[in-house]
């Protein structure tokens, strides 16, 4: 199988053939067709984001056919067609029983170490051990993942266009639907229209905000912002508070969510909800990053700060939920991908998000 490797942070991605073990039991070889390029596999490229494991096949969003199952694996077919978790859920933890599989405690720590659930990898370049990012390797020909990652989903869908349920649309709508509980009538602030921001935009449409306010630095997504729902789109260095408070007789907004991970608008989310409102933070900030939140005006004024992780979904519920409302043509993901690449142009993928090109690429294999 071919695969784009990282071998190390900082360097452009390499194209390799790879030998790839057959699955071992509790897991399945997927042929994958298409794997969105996500803003976290560039933290992992670039360095932004320390101690990841190399060389590894990135890739945390994707959508392919079922090729094989390992021993054990009963409820998937070969043909099935399925979208990728980067976030399984083993049904039996703490988190998992109350609620939170998203938080699931089984798959943390092999799933960020880029192995399989015993700890070993499945893929090997020239006899040594390649890690797999998030257990899923989607940046591949083919991968083997463990069960608990591939959610079966209907086949009359494009898998291009289900591959973005894997990672973004999940992590956005989920973080509108699930973590924020955007309620009918709410006005919503977002930070940044980019592959989650567009879909924390869509997710608010479906729960029936009022008034939806896009921020970015790029006024090319002034029509982008618009197309997917906003009803306002603004400049981030506007007064944002200011535009917030006008249209809600002085209040501020019911949610503000912030989609890039960036401290200085996490705070300035914060200025934007009224008291009583909700602060969701979906975009990942540097892990050695802080963000200084004025606890006088939490307490007096009962604003909540919320952490969204991958939407608070559960994905075996949620992703054919997704699906079937891109099929009832009321969540729009094709026109999310902005270009499709060759497995060979993951560098140009790369640097043309960092210009902010695109609303998603998508590698098609």
């Amino acid at each position: 199988m071919r695969a784009s490797v990282l071998f190390e942070q900082g360097k452009p991605l390499a194209v390799e053939e790879l030998d790839l073990e057959p699955p071992r039991a509790g897991e399945v070889r997927v042929r994958m067709t298409a794997s969105g390029v996500c803003h976290s596999c560039l933290h992992a490229a670039d360095g932004s984001w320390k101690g990841v494991p190399v060389p590894i096949v990135l890739g945390d969003e994707g959508a392919g056919v079922v090729e094989a199952l390992g021993p054990g694996v009963t409820d998937l077919a070969v043909g099935d067609h399925v979208v990728l978790s980067w976030a399984p859920s083993c049904g039996t933890c703490f988190y998992c029983v109350n609620g939170r599989p998203n938080l699931c405690e089984t798959y943390t720590g092999p799933i960020w170490a880029g192995t399989m659930l015993d700890g070993t990898t499945r893929l090997h370049w020239k006899g040594e051990p390649v890690y797999s990012y998030c257990g899923l390797a989607a940046f591949a020909t083919h991968t083997v993942v463990p069960r608990a990652s591939c959610v079966a989903i209907r086949k009359d869908v494009s898998l291009e266009a289900a591959a973005l349920v894997g990672c973004a649309v999940a992590t956005g709508v989920g973080a509108a639907m699930f973590t924020a509980g955007v309620k009918p009538g709410d006005t919503v602030v977002v930070f940044g229209c980019g592959g989650v921001g567009l879909r924390i935009i869509q997710g608010a449409r479906l729960c029936g905000a009022k008034r939806i306010i896009a921020v970015d630095t790029s006024w090319t997504k002034i029509p982008v912002g618009r197309h997917f729902g906003a009803t306002s789109v603004v400049m981030a260095n506007d007064d944002v508070t200011a535009i917030a408070k006008f249209y809600t007789d002085g209040r501020g907004a019911d949610h503000a969510f912030e989609a890039v991970g960036s401290p200085e608008l996490q705070l300035r989310a914060f200025d934007c909800v009224r008291p009583g409102g909700t602060v969701t933070l979906a975009g990942l900030s540097p892990m050695d990053s802080q963000t200084n939140f004025n606890g006088a005006v939490i307490a007096r004024q009962e604003k909540t700060i919320k952490g969204s992780y991958y939407g608070g979904i559960n994905a075996r519920r949620d992703f054919p939920m997704l699906i079937d409302l891109y099929v009832m043509k009321k969540l729009n993901l094709d026109d999310m991908i902005t270009r499709r690449y060759r497995l060979e142009q993951i560098n140009e993928a790369f640097a043309d998000m960092v210009k902010g090109n695109l609303a998603r690429g998508v590698i098609v294999l």
